[in-house]
């Protein structure tokens, strides 16, 4: 059985979908980010980093419980774990990887600056408006360029590559883009979309999640409460 600690965000979603799509057992924990729960010490001991999601699989390798934070490590270890969605030759695997990292270290970051200027700022700045949805336009136009050779952003197989993509792209009106401008990336999206376990995993904790947000909110997800030494 694993334990997910999670909250539905983008980055919550991914390991959300990867466990409907591999079958594995879970038990999910609601992880409140608006209220602070991120940074109670018992989440802190797994997730020291205070971000979500964290897992616990306690029939981790050798038998033996395994805790781990960073969703890109999460997809990695689960599909190391069930031999699923990450190929086994080496280009194939290296590729997946290489398109794991692009998502990890410009889509995820990006978009969320994106959505965080031009959504949740307090101030609307122009220049970083401008720059970041500049940069989700641009990263938009990668993905669309190589979804116009393959099916997916690996090859022609559905990997971890995407499963840890397509939770970023499904706010694309709040990153202030057209998807009909980049149709390979449209027609990818609306593909993955359609798979039965995508529709379950981004429905996990889907009600817990308040539609406004309030001070307490953005203090603990924006405020000092990020910096405080624990």
């Amino acid at each position: 059985m694993i334990d997910v600690y999670s909250w539905p965000t983008p980055n919550g979603h991914k390991v959300h979908i990867m466990l409907e799509e591999t079958g594995l057992e879970y038990n999910v924990h609601a992880i409140d980010i608006s209220s602070g729960d991120q940074f109670k010490p018992e989440f802190l001991a797994i997730s020291p980093n205070n971000k979500i999601p964290a897992i616990v699989d306690h029939q981790g390798p050798d038998g033996k419980p395994l805790s781990l934070f960073e969703s890109g490590a999460i997809l990695l270890y689960l599909a190391e774990k069930t031999g699923q969605f990450l190929p086994r030759d080496a280009i194939g695997r290296h590729t997946t990887l290489q398109w794991l990292m692009f998502q990890m270290g410009g889509v995820g970051p990006m978009l969320g600056q994106t959505h965080h200027f031009r959504v949740y700022a307090p101030q609307q700045i122009e220049y970083a408006v401008n720059r970041y949805t500049n940069e989700a336009k641009r990263l938009y136009g990668v993905m669309d360029k190589q979804l116009k050779s393959t099916a997916y952003l690996a090859g022609n197989d559905y990997t971890i590559a995407d499963i840890a993509t397509f939770p970023w792209t499904r706010s694309w009106k709040n990153q202030g883009l057209d998807l009909a401008d980049y149709p390979n990336v449209k027609d990818w999206h609306e593909r993955i979309a359609e798979r039965a376990a995508v529709q379950r995993g981004v429905e996990v904790l889907a009600g817990a999640r308040k539609p406004q947000m309030d001070d307490k909110a953005r203090e603990m997800l924006f405020g000092a409460a990020q910096y405080a030494k624990r």
